[in-house]
């Protein structure tokens, strides 16, 4: 479940954090069917049943994102899967018919910390008890797209079996653990129900692309990758294409760019002669101009020559 008329809002939203925010809500998920516990946190929200009133309250947002930014101030956020987080909690805290009872409530036995309940919610269907995870992933070229072991993340470490191995083995079931269901008949007197949500992106190689995981949803956002010593023909198929690195922190909603932040074609070789991707891979935007700045219009992680390689 997600809302699809809502899709294309995160790229007429101006302020970067609030676009991150309705790209959170709004964007797929990567899996959709299949065996996996997945459910909306705003599935039974009349936000979701009335997508009109979300859209409003992000275009609100929009116009006066001083709360939102007070909110991701109040706490230091490194990692991007935080701060993905966070900007869920931000919208729980709003929505009208939404209790969110705990987010990173700590479950702990005998002094060792066995997890987190990332978000602990109550609406008109009960209590819930969500994981939640934002997720990119390459598709490993010559291999069986299918098999959810042939998707990586760009570190090469990160696999989408091994992420759903762990929300089933231990992420999802923590919740009905003893010492988690002790500390919940604090909460609530009600039973809890455990899902998650995963949103993200999937890169198929170029030029060749690849099958698609199985369980994936039709609708899944999507990119391309390749490695470094393909770009010089990609770059030939597309010789008028603008191209730009974008930051870490910057990889959920698509990419808005005043012309005063956009780098030069000098600047970019400069930068791609240094070889940034030998040790981390790098995600890059094709920018187009329109009336006020420029707008992504497709993503792609440049790798080095030796991906996946896990000993980087």
């Amino acid at each position: 479940m997600s809302i699809p008329s809502l899709y294309d809002l995160p790229a007429r939203l101006l302020d970067p954090q609030i676009r991150d925010l309705a790209w959170a809500i709004v964007s797929p998920p990567l899996l959709d069917g299949g065996p996996w516990a997945q459910r909306h946190p705003l599935a039974a929200s009349r936000w979701l049943a009335q997508p009109e009133l979300l859209a409003d309250w992000l275009l609100r947002q929009d116009r006066d994102p001083s709360a939102l930014h007070g909110w991701l101030a109040s706490r230091s956020i490194r990692r991007l899967g935080l701060y993905y987080e966070r900007l869920w909690q931000f919208a729980l805290c709003q929505v009208p018919d939404v209790e969110l009872l705990a987010a990173n409530l700590p479950i702990r036995q005998a002094g060792h910390t066995l997890g987190e309940l990332d978000l602990l919610l109550r609406d008109a269907e009960g209590v819930h008890h969500l994981e939640l995870a934002v997720k990119f992933y390459l598709g490993l070229d010559r291999a069986e797209g299918h098999r959810h072991d042939h998707w990586l993340g760009p570190g090469s470490l990160d696999r989408l079996d091994l992420k759903l191995a762990h929300l089933r083995e231990h992420q999802l079931p923590l919740a009905g653990a003893e010492p988690a269901t002790a500390l919940l008949r604090e909460l609530t007197c009600q039973p809890v129900r455990s899902s998650f949500w995963l949103g993200g992106y999937l890169f198929r190689p170029w030029p060749s692309g690849c099958a698609q995981p199985a369980d994936c949803n039709p609708q899944h956002l999507h990119g391309r990758w390749l490695r470094q010593a393909q770009w010089p023909d990609l770059m030939h198929s597309q010789p008028t294409a603008h191209w730009q690195p974008l930051a870490r922190q910057r990889w959920l909603a698509p990419a808005r760019i005043d012309a005063e932040q956009l780098w030069t074609a000098a600047g970019f070789a400069a930068w791609l002669a240094s070889a940034p991707v030998a040790t981390q891979p790098r995600l890059l935007v094709r920018l187009e101009a329109d009336a006020n700045a420029w707008v992504e219009q497709e993503r792609l992680f440049l790798v080095g020559d030796d991906w996946p390689n896990p000993a980087q």
